[in-house]
């Protein structure tokens, strides 16, 4: 397997105006979802073009997300918000993952921590698990599952503190499908699972994560990857996303070339009021990533 091409320092990562500039480097793309393709509300049609045209030259589109729903129901989501299905190939989630730990840990009871619109994680663990999955309070749990905040509208990482003092008084592990610290909807930024479970960290508790940038999801996508299009160079994979520790850190330990979009979750941080791009924040974020991206892009277009 060939090694990445060296990586430039901050100053030298070239701004691409396409991913036309650098598709013919590529035979395959693992590609973010949330600040990507999508924000929550709509798809972003150029992003979805640009990657039917990778498709289309004879390359291979993985979405790979931290949403915390099973692969099925991303897909219904990402059909609601009008996203094609012909610019991608198939897709990997956190929420799957997540999905079969818990059934892995069958007979042990579970207590979710998150809002009820994620319900759907557990209606099909139970199905899987055929009708045997044990939903109970925090005080008979074995485990967690952490969605995200309850109400994440008005409640901040700060307001958990006594519900994960009480789980951490009972050594239980977590297991959050989320790792995302914020997300992007629209405008507005909201905190994610994985702010609860970084915050549980620190207060001595287990938190297992199934998303970016952490190895299983990557170790899952380039399996489905390889099933998709037999054996490939590693070195001819690249990655797509906006997340600093996220995206790029993930790219940077699975030992894959990343193209950052500088407009998504870190668009407040990365650019000036004038518009123009903030290359010492662009450094500060890619030490926090210990990762420097390949190319930079303002969002993904042709």
């Amino acid at each position: 397997m060939t090694s990445p091409a060296p990586q430039p320092t901050v100053d030298q990562i070239p701004m691409v105006g396409g991913l036309s500039e650098l598709a013919c480097r590529y035979d395959a793309i693992l590609c973010d979802v949330w600040g990507v393709l999508i924000d929550g509300i709509s798809h972003f049609a150029a992003a979805a073009a640009a990657l039917k045209s990778f498709r289309d030259r004879g390359g291979s589109i993985l979405l790979i997300t931290n949403a915390s729903r099973p692969n099925d129901e991303v897909r219904r989501q990402l059909s609601r918000l009008g996203v094609p299905d012909d610019c991608f190939d198939d897709l990997v989630s956190a929420g799957e993952l997540t999905l079969r730990e818990i059934v892995a840990r069958a007979g042990q009871a579970c207590h979710h921590l998150g809002p009820p619109r994620d319900k759907g994680l557990f209606e099909e663990a139970n199905r899987r698990l055929r009708n045997s999955l044990r939903l109970v309070g925090p005080d008979e749990a074995d485990y967690v599952v952490c969605t995200g905040l309850v109400d994440e509208e008005h409640e901040t990482p700060r307001d958990y503190d006594d519900r994960l003092s009480a789980l951490k008084r009972r050594e239980l592990p977590m297991l959050c499908a989320n790792p995302d610290i914020v997300v992007g909807v629209g405008e507005r930024l909201y905190w994610c699972a994985g702010s609860l479970a970084r915050r549980y960290m620190q207060m001595g508790g287990e938190a297992v994560m199934f998303g970016k940038p952490y190895p299983p999801i990557y170790r899952a996508a380039l399996d489905r990857l390889c099933f998709l299009r037999g054996n490939f160079d590693q070195s001819r994979v690249l990655a797509i996303g906006d997340g600093a520790e996220t995206d790029l850190a993930g790219a940077g330990g699975a030992g894959l070339d990343c193209l950052f979009i500088t407009r998504g979750v870190h668009r407040d941080e990365l650019y000036r009021a004038d518009g123009t791009l903030d290359r010492a924040a662009l450094a500060s974020l890619t030490a926090r990533a210990k990762t420097t991206p390949i190319a930079l892009a303002r969002e993904v277009v042709w």
